[in-house]
């Protein structure tokens, strides 16, 4: 189910230090839950033998407790124990402290992990729960406290919060955030809004291009590092429009994965330079429809090889050529920042639309005239 309060929850090292004084203590039980900072504490705690399991394996099992938990009913199955998961979840707790200690209990060693949470949650009302959070849209309930709803590239959710900057993004573990631009400066090595995307470190045979991140391969190579030699398949050409071969293909992947497929094959995503490759595209794929051989609705759309490149505050082809010619659909793109790859997307008649690149499309890679010669005279 989908939380609708949900805060963000921040490292307090305050409520660190309370846990580390909890933790010496020994005990999984019986914690304060008032102290001069903090009115109400709440408190998850777990002995294991040492070394057996990390904090992240305690988190997992406590979260785990959630199959036993009854929302509607807002209690726990009979025999069974909840109160970690409900903590853990508590929509409105938005800090946290961690510790974790080695005991001696009964002669035998242990590790005790101990989290405190504020403000603590599991209330009761008339020996019932409160509920820990509610199911619905997310961030759809967020108070006044909390300014925005922080949400990353890769979730679809989000999470009420008081944003640390006024983009209300991150650029993870490999970039910087520029504030004032709400713009991400990659590592070396990485590329995308939010720097999500590894680069290919050397190219065998080819050429690096920095701006798109990734090999251009010379003829008759092919594969992410142009280290595999490949023999050209004309008779895989599903369309040829003046001399330039495209291949659709039957499987979906993400815009990425689709990108390294066609460079296995030596080719590139497709590019669409003018009215008359749209025009022919779009009447193949619209065949393909009529004929239900492309059945999936959610593999209906194409990727060509299109993406809005950041530093340049541009749509450029993947060679890293200048949008000259366009087509996309009425009101796109639209997306700009989430949607950086382009697709043929069918309710919109093969017209384009930008779309968020880890989405699973079918896609059309090219190999052009010149290359198609050279391999000719190559066999």
């Amino acid at each position: 189910m989908a939380r609708l309060v949900c805060f963000c929850v921040e490292w307090d090292e305050q409520l660190a230090t309370r846990a580390k004084e909890q933790a010496l203590l020994c005990h999984t039980d019986h914690y304060f839950q008032h102290f001069a900072s903090f009115s109400h504490v709440g408190w998850n705690s777990r002995l294991s033998a040492p070394g057996v399991a990390s904090f992240s394996d305690i988190i997992d099992a406590w979260f785990e407790e959630g199959k036993d938990f009854l929302y509607a009913d807002g209690k726990c199955r009979e025999n069974a124990t909840c109160q970690h998961y409900t903590q853990l979840v508590w929509a409105t707790s938005g800090h946290l402290g961690c510790a974790i200690h080695q005991c001696l209990r009964d002669e035998n060693l242990w590790e005790i992990f101990v989290c405190a949470y504020y403000p603590g949650g599991n209330w009761e009302v008339n020996s019932r729960l409160v509920t820990p959070y509610k199911t619905g849209e997310s961030c759809s309930l967020c108070t006044s406290s909390m300014s925005g709803c922080f949400r990353l590239w890769d979730h679809e959710g989000g999470l009420c919060e008081i944003p640390k900057n006024p983009c209300r993004m991150s650029c993870g573990q490999h970039g910087q955030l520029n504030v004032p631009a709400c713009k991400c400066k990659c590592d070396p090595g990485f590329t995308g809004r939010f720097c999500q995307v590894r680069c290919s470190t050397q190219c065998v045979h080819g050429h690096f291009k920095q701006e798109v991140c990734s090999c251009v391969c010379d003829v008759g190579y092919g594969g992410a590092e142009c280290a595999e030699k490949v023999q050209f398949p004309l008779h895989t050409c599903d369309v040829t429009i003046d001399g330039t071969c495209f291949m659709v293909s039957s499987n979906s992947d993400s815009y990425y994965g689709a990108k390294s497929r066609c460079q296995e094959l030596g080719g590139v995503l497709a590019q669409i330079h003018n009215q008359k490759v749209q025009d022919i595209l779009t009447f193949y794929l619209s065949e393909l429809e009529a004929s239900n051989e492309v059945t999936d609705s959610e593999t209906r759309n194409f990727w060509i090889g299109l993406t809005y490149k950041i530093p340049k505050e541009s749509f450029r082809w993947d060679t890293g050529e200048i949008l000259r010619y366009s087509s996309f659909a009425f009101g796109q793109p639209d997306n700009q920042g989430f949607g950086n790859c382009v697709e043929l997307q069918a309710i919109n008649a093969f017209n384009w639309n930008d779309q968020r690149c880890k989405t699973q499309n079918r896609f059309i890679c090219q190999h052009a005239a010149e290359h198609i010669a050279q391999w000719e005279e190559s066999r």
